[in-house]
């Protein structure tokens, strides 16, 4: 049944019989033959056949995702069962917001997959929450702890952020000594659907409260990166989002004494998310491991 499970998954990816017989080097009568007696053994009927169009039917839909999990703990008991000594092998599929992904995990999976050249990866930089079981994803990247009690998460790195700027627009616009010279700065900011934004900071007991504002609005952070580095105005970012730029002197950290913050309460941890299995993906430690050991090299420290 898994080998007849690996085919009917390659037949929905692929959307047809003969273009999944293709890519398993099969003809196309043994991928028919085979999701036939799929459906024979299941008795059921996994697709609605026509000559346009192949098209999962409830039941379909139903087994595909039964179908995932079956295939990928099937894969990660072999995996364990292997010598330990051999060479990691396998897939791993990460889903990862845009902007770590691009900063922090695009850059480091050249040297992951040369230390590792027996192990594939399928990575999707987005910005939406995937559900891991439907989408089969092994590892997700998130802010925040997953309200989902059936995942399991690791914690990859604080939230912390800095006040930066580049060193032209400061020598224009001068630099800024206190959190409430920002009102008067064109302040980059993340969009949180409010009315107004504000900046907030803490130093020792001392707390202020920014009201910022400015000419540019993202909901995410390379957009104001990008716009920070052309000299347009003053940015609050995550420190994996600015650190190569502090240390290269393209962005300069602005309040080094202060802990500032885009809300009231925490900015939200960076979490890596994965599914809990009897027997999980090894790969998905190892990944986790080596982004950590890769990420927290490259931080800045804080200074309050």
């Amino acid at each position: 049944m898994l080998k007849l499970t690996r085919i009917f998954i390659k037949v929905v990816e692929l959307g047809s019989f003969s273009k999944a017989a293709k890519v398993l080097n099969m003809a196309p009568s043994s991928v028919t033959r085979s999701i036939d007696g799929l459906e024979s053994e299941l008795n059921v009927a996994l697709f609605k056949r026509s000559t346009r169009q192949l098209l999962l039917t409830d039941k379909g839909h139903a087994f595909l995702t039964g179908a995932f999990k079956l295939v990928a703990d099937s894969d990660a008991l072999l995996t364990l069962m292997a010598d330990e000594n051999k060479e990691p092998t396998g897939s791993l599929r990460i889903s990862v917001f845009e902007s770590f992904g691009r900063l922090n995990v695009c850059p480091i999976i050249p040297e992951f997959l040369k230390k590792y050249p027996k192990i594939n990866i399928e990575i999707e930089l987005e910005n939406k929450m995937v559900d891991l079981a439907v989408e089969n994803v092994d590892l997700a990247i998130r802010v925040g702890i997953p309200e989902d009690s059936s995942l399991k998460s690791r914690k990859l790195l604080p939230n912390h952020t800095f006040v930066c700027a580049s060193p032209e627009y400061l020598a224009l616009n001068g630099y800024i000594k206190q959190p409430g010279e920002l009102s008067s700065h064109n302040c980059l900011l993340l969009n949180q659907q409010r009315q107004r934004t504000y900046w907030y900071f803490k130093k020792a007991r001392r707390n202020s409260k920014v009201l910022v504002q400015g000419n540019l609005t993202s909901k995410g952070g390379t957009p104001l990166l990008a716009a920070a580095l052309s000299g347009l105005g003053v940015v609050q970012l995550s420190n994996w989002v600015v650190a190569d730029y502090v240390k290269s002197g393209q962005l300069v950290v602005c309040l080094k004494d202060w802990q500032p913050s885009l809300n009231e309460s925490s900015s939200g941890d960076v979490y890596a998310v994965y599914k809990q299995s009897l027997y999980p993906n090894p790969n998905i430690r190892l990944f986790i491991d080596y982004l950590i050991e890769k990420t927290q090299s490259k931080l800045l420290q804080e200074t309050w």
